[in-house]
């Protein structure tokens, strides 16, 4: 009992919920849904009356809720159970009768349930396809019919409502079917019939369900249907259908003026009879359709709209390449415009649509002037001096023609009109432009050309809210920059290519338009340079970096369009690497330009696949760069820039080690310098930047094995080049240097000389007299060195034995005015001993 109360609770709840528009269809079905299912599990053997009657009810509206909500299947257990309580209903009544009278009386109390379910189950079935469940179901209801004259309406119209569903899914035998069925179910009983105007409803969509099933073969079935609709209610919707189907079928011209003839007489809209006369002129009947629409202007003397049958008529002729009697009904309009006989605005402005699609034909067929007499019958809607947008647009049109016919005074003109009309349309700036490069005005063409790049950019931003094609200011640009290349005029298709590229979407066009940019300003450069006017140059390569710039960054942002490849990605890579490297090499006399392009060399490379190529490139790129850094660190510059050069230097050079690593596997470089010049270079930069790291980075360079003398020699000279000062390292290096010369088979003398002339040059500074003991045997072992080379060859260099004898002699002299005379007396005689080795000068010193 506390179930059945709950379920019944939730059916009240349910309904009052769904009526106040708390619970959706669905939510509703699924309340009912259980409710439904939980009074079943409460019935009993032999349930009441009233029970049964409430499980009838209840499941006839939890299958209707199922349906109305799209699930059918789910509607067919419940309409089921609703028939089967129904049985057990009409069993319990018949049961307790005690006559016919109460048997009739019951049969009838229980058929109006079964009238229901079965037309629920004829839905049911209509949605689930299953064509004749659905016509066993409504049979039955007709069977009933005859009892319930009442239901005569609705299953007329449920019929109906099969044939217009079955119609839109295109299943057109079933929806003849139930077309016909819903006009036969209507003629049952006419007291509860659907009334005449249905009837005609349905007969028409049954005539059009034979006419676009196959009208050949239904053609008969088609017109016996529209003629009854047309008898039930005269409607022009019927009418319109009969014409329709005759002239599908191929009917004499007779027939089709007699289906006409019967409905002149019917109220009808003029665009009715537009639509009529249209649709006759359509299917080639030209004498029919033009004395249908000759008829039309009577019956509408009073109505505005009237020109909307000239403009038809005019259509006709033009479709029909009757363009001079086309002409003549435009010229008469033209002057009932001026003679107080004007259009209507709607009608006008598809008048103007007419004249330019026809302009516009003979445009692209190359008959400019036939296109601009069509534009000039359009202009002459206009008052003069008027202001308006289209008004701009025609005479940016005509003036278009002008220019294909070489007439620029009068293109001209055109423009100024679309000037005043509408003088910030990147449309009218294009004409400006476009006469600008006719009368070879580059100044001209250029200021009109920085206007549409200004223009697009506001375009591009505004394009959302004015609906406005965003490729329409890229387009004009493009075509701006070509027809200033066919003209020969380079410095204008520079300045449409900039803006160009700074609003180009699609990456395939826009390198295009980065590559052709970059050609042309690299025959610029070239020319100027040959001509030394190097202001221009710098101006020029500006250019240049910003196409490179903006090519990179395109780069980089194409990893996320899928309609650009990584080949294509790598080949537009490739081709601006190549141009910057070959850049860089043609600026060898500007520095920083140098290192800018082989900086952007290196960059492109990046986007490359990593051959052996791409590597050696990317190497010789980063070495190039580092060493431009040290080139300009090296002259006068503020210390800030020194540093900000060193510093950059050293990071190209960590970059670069890290490729030549991968490089070094790739094959065999015994001879290549790249360890050499990266390990002068770091050094340098190090130095140079007093990097407290520098001696830890030095501790594995002592250790190679394989040092060259001339690489130590560099690093001692680099050690104590301003502003870096590294005695120590210095020394060391030139030590390192002088062991490798004495270990060769036979000595180099002058370059011994000239390490060993370092290497007391630092080790004993000019002019000091208070040195170490330490030292000076240091430097005296020196000395003895040289001494020794000095006697085994003829091949040291004179001056150096005269250098080496002068700053021994010096060196007893400061120790004599210190009075370490033992001291001084070893260093003089010392400086003696290389006196003998002097040729030439040996008796000026002796």
């Amino acid at each position: 009992i506390q179930v059945e109360e709950g379920a019944v609770s939730l059916w009240n709840w349910a309904v009052a919920k769904h009526t106040g528009a708390v619970v959706s269809d669905e939510q509703k079905a699924k309340l009912r849904f259980v409710a439904c299912r939980l009074i079943r599990l409460c019935e009993g053997a032999d349930p009441p009356e009233g029970t049964i009657r409430r499980q009838i009810l209840m499941s006839m509206k939890t299958g209707k809720a199922w349906i109305d909500v799209g699930k059918a299947d789910l509607a067919d257990g419940f309409l089921e159970n609703a028939m089967s309580s129904i049985e057990k209903l009409y069993a319990k009544l018949r049961k307790g009768s005690d006559g016919e009278a109460d048997i009739q009386e019951h049969r009838a109390d229980v058929e109006n349930n079964l009238f229901k379910v079965l037309s629920y189950q004829a839905e049911s079935a209509v949605a689930q396809g299953d064509f004749q469940k659905a016509v066993g179901c409504v049979q039955r209801c007709k069977d009933i019919l005859m009892k319930l004259p009442k239901e005569t309406c609705y299953l007329s119209i449920l019929c109906y409502n099969f044939g217009v569903e079955t119609y839109e899914c295109k299943r057109y035998e079933e929806s003849s079917f139930w077309l016909s069925q819903s006009y036969e179910i209507g003629k049952m009983d006419m007291k509860y019939s659907i009334g005449k105007e249905m009837q005609a409803k349905v007969l028409r969509l049954l005539a059009t369900t034979y006419f676009e099933w196959d009208c050949t073969l239904h053609l008969d079935r088609a017109l016996k249907a529209i003629n009854l609709a047309n008898q039930e209610n005269t409607h022009p919707a019927g009418f319109f259908l009969k014409v329709r189907i005759l002239l599908r079928s191929g009917a004499s011209d007779e027939d089709i003026r007699a289906a006409l003839a019967e409905f002149l007489h019917l109220e009808m809209s003029l665009d009715f009879c537009l639509n009529t006369a249209k649709l006759l002129l359509e299917h080639g009947r030209e004498s029919v359709g033009l004395d249908f629409l000759k008829s039309v202007p009577e019956r509408f003397e009073s109505s505005p709209d009237l020109g909307k049958i000239t403009l038809l008529h005019i259509e006709f002729l033009l479709q029909n390449k009757r363009e001079l009697l086309a002409k003549q009904k435009i010229e008469e309009i033209i002057i009932g415009h001026y003679t107080g006989k004007q259009l209507l605005p709607e009608t006008l402005n598809q008048l103007h649509i007419i004249l330019w699609d026809r302009a516009a034909k003979h445009y692209e067929e190359k008959s400019y002037s036939e296109a601009l007499q069509w534009y000039n019958y359009s202009v002459s809607f206009y008052t003069p001096r008027q202001i308006d947008q289209n008004l701009a647009k025609l005479q940016r049109n005509m003036a278009s023609c002008y220019f294909h016919l070489k007439q620029v005074d009068k293109a001209k003109e055109a423009v100024r009109e679309a000037e005043r009309c509408d003088p910030n349309s990147i449309f009218t700036k294009f004409s400006v432009y476009k006469i600008a490069v006719m009368e070879n005005n580059t100044n001209k063409a250029v200021e009109a050309v920085v206007e549409m790049g200004k223009l697009a950019e506001k375009t591009s931003q505004c394009e959302d809210k004015l609906g406005v094609d965003k490729n329409t200011g890229t387009n004009l640009l493009s075509l701006a920059a070509q027809i200033a290349l066919e003209n020969d005029q380079q410095s204008v298709a520079i300045k449409a290519l900039e803006y160009l590229s700074e609003h180009l979407q699609d990456y395939q066009q826009l390198f295009a338009a980065l590559k052709c940019l970059v050609r042309l300003m690299l025959s610029k450069v070239k020319a100027e340079k040959e001509e030394k006017r190097l202001g221009n140059v710098f101006e020029h390569t500006s250019v240049l970096n910003k196409a490179f710039s903006a090519a990179h960054k395109r780069l980089v942002e194409s990893f996320t369009e899928e309609k650009f490849s990584g080949d294509m990605r790598i080949l537009e890579a490739h081709w601006f690497r190549k141009v910057a490297w070959n850049l860089a090499v043609q600026f060898k006399d500007s520095p920083e330009k140098m290192r800018g392009f082989f900086v952007l060399s290196f960059k492109f490379s990046q986007f490359c696949p990593s051959d052996k190529a791409v590597l050696i490139a990317q190497k010789t790129c980063l070495l190039m760069a580092a060493a431009v850094d040290l080139e300009m660190g090296r002259k006068q510059v503020t210390p800030s820039e020194q540093v900000e050069l060193f510093s950059q230097a050293l990071q190209h050079l960590q970059t670069c080690k890290e490729i030549w690593k991968v490089l070094k596997l790739t094959g065999d470089f015994a001879k290549d310098p790249t360890d050499t010049l990266l390990l002068l270079y770091e050094f340098e930069a190090r130095s140079k930047l007093n990097d407290p790291s520098l001696y830890n980075f030095m501790e594995s360079v002592w250790e190679q094995p394989q040092m060259e003398t001339k690489t130590l020699e560099i690093i001692a000279s680099l050690a104590m080049e301003s502003p870096a000062r590294y005695p120590v390292l210095c020394k060391k290096a030139l030590k390192s240097a002088l062991n490798l010369h004495r270990k060769q088979a036979v000595i180099d003398a002058v370059k011994f000389s000239k390490c060993l002339h370092s290497l007391i040059n630092i080790s004993l500074p000019t002019g000091l007299t208070d040195l170490e003991t330490c030292v000076l045997q240091e430097v005296w072992d020196y000395f003895e060195d040289a001494l020794s080379v000095v006697s085994s060859t003829n091949a040291y260099p004179e001056m150096e034995i005269l250098w080496l004898m002068t700053r021994a002699w010096n060196t007893g002299i400061f120790q004599y005015t210190v009075g370490k005379y033992k001291e001084a007396e070893q260093w003089c005689g010392l400086g003696m001993r290389f006196l003998n080795h002097l040729g030439s000068l040996k008796k000026s010193y002796e």
